[in-house]
């Protein structure tokens, strides 16, 4: 689960548990509007980043592993090399 995911379901149970202390009908608020105002803040700040698009950055992928070191006709010289290939 993704940060935005946890973060739109966490505005989504504040707003249910908001909607249930503003849905009883009477003279005083349940809360303070300052809570109100920050969660719909968090609320309108979860729409923007869900709507925002997704970059996926492509890094290439190192395979290195040791081969024994040769000559130029082919003989064992005693000690290994390290070999990299980038995989992109």
């Amino acid at each position: 689960m993704s940060i935005k995911s946890k973060i739109a379901t966490i505005a989504i149970a504040a707003l249910a548990v908001t909607s249930l202390a503003v849905g009883s009908a009477s003279a005083k608020p349940k809360f303070h509007p300052v809570t109100g105002a920050l969660i719909g803040a968090a609320v309108v700040g979860t729409a923007i980043a869900a709507s925002q698009p997704h970059y996926i950055v492509h890094r290439p992928h190192r395979h290195c592993f040791m081969k024994p070191a040769r000559d130029v006709w082919g003989n064992y010289l005693g000690y290994y090399v390290r070999q990299c290939h980038v995989h992109y």
